[in-house]
């Protein structure tokens, strides 16, 4: 038996029962694969229930607006996937008539749909001949045959995808997609995976010759960049002060506090006394409680948070068109940063 038929019997014997798989409709695979890029399947799974629940059709969501869609999306990170995925579903609706397509090359051309995803919904829902490439079949492919090209290095993608193709089954692309995926995903893990019992170890190069640790190969390209925000929590009565996010930056569209942001870290005492904090609020504001310092990590940004809860008299600070005041019983039909959520519904326990 070869290679794809071993991870092919492997996947029957061991496969996850995932709702996606159990349908060839195009648009449930399209909303399995965003929710499920960079997030675990134990993490992405209610977000799939919630969405297929809230828009069983791709018209449904074309009909739903953007505020809806990012507070069903509310800390799952990466939000620019749902935003996207609104603009795709209304594509849909115009140029396919509210059919979701099964074929590539119409996939391929709606917006956040790459390759790997294109190759995954159009395998999944009509067996169209074409090999998905994600991290697990680089893995996979890495480790069997010794490929120490960095998988994203612009010659490691053209080869891994060349690699993927070649292995192919053309009758059961879409079962050979799937099985080369978990394999991945639950055999070859990152991590310490479990070599002793892998059916394809006898011709696997890496577990030959002790480099499982090693492949596959990665350059690393992502320069962190941190970042320091801090928050003014500003209430009047039953009201809280927010701000309406820009389009061009993390949260797009979202809403969170006022804020400064710094280029350091700074004590309560320096940010008081900055400028900003001047120009911001007109008059130096009564201090009525200051939150830890806390980290959210994102994928090429650390943001670094602090939180103060200050009085002003009315209308006493800088009015900026994107503040407004909204009640707490308000805050559960917005969309807000997750960090953003978690504070408030802590501080107003909610």
């Amino acid at each position: 038996m070869n290679f794809t038929d071993t991870v092919v019997l492997w996947y029957n014997q061991n496969r996850r029962d995932l709702p996606w798989r159990n349908t060839t409709d195009p648009y449930i695979i399209w909303l399995s694969e965003i929710i499920l890029q960079q997030t675990r399947v134990d993490q992405g799974m209610p977000y799939f229930y919630r969405f297929a629940e809230a828009y069983p059709t791709v018209n449904a969501f074309a009909s739903a607006t953007e505020d809806e869609i990012l507070k069903l999306w509310q800390g799952l990170g990466y939000y620019s996937r749902g935003r996207n995925m609104l603009k795709t579903a209304q594509l849909v609706q115009q140029k396919f008539g509210g059919r979701f397509p099964d074929q590539y090359d119409d996939l391929i051309a709606l917006k956040g749909i790459g390759e790997y995803t294109a190759a995954a919904i159009s395998s999944f829902a009509s067996n169209q001949a074409k090999a998905v490439v994600d991290g697990n079949v680089n893995r996979v492919i890495a480790r069997y045959m010794g490929i120490s090209e960095p998988i994203n290095s612009s010659k490691g993608k053209k080869l891994f995808q060349q690699l993927a193709n070649e292995l192919l089954n053309q009758q059961s692309p879409g079962l050979h997609n799937q099985a080369m995926m978990e394999f991945g995903a639950l055999q070859c893990k990152p991590k310490s995976p479990n070599c002793s019992v892998c059916p394809v170890k006898e011709g696997c190069y890496a577990y030959k010759h002790n480099k499982v640790n090693e492949l596959p190969v990665k350059l690393k390209t992502v320069k962190i960049k941190n970042r320091y925000f801090n928050y003014f929590l500003i209430t009047e009565g039953d009201q809280l002060l927010l701000n309406k996010r820009g389009e061009n930056d993390i949260w797009a569209n979202m809403y969170d506090l006022p804020l400064i942001e710094t280029s350091e870290l700074l004590s309560p005492e320096e940010l008081f006394a900055s400028p900003d904090m001047i120009s911001t609020f007109g008059i130096i504001p009564q201090i009525q409680s200051i939150s830890p310092l806390q980290k959210h990590i994102l994928t090429h940004q650390h943001i670094h948070t602090r939180f103060y809860h200050i009085y002003l008299e009315q209308n006493k600070f800088y009015q900026k068109s994107t503040y407004f005041f909204t009640g707490v019983n308000n805050l559960n039909n917005l969309a807000l940063p997750k960090i953003i959520f978690l504070f408030l519904t802590n501080f107003f326990k909610f």
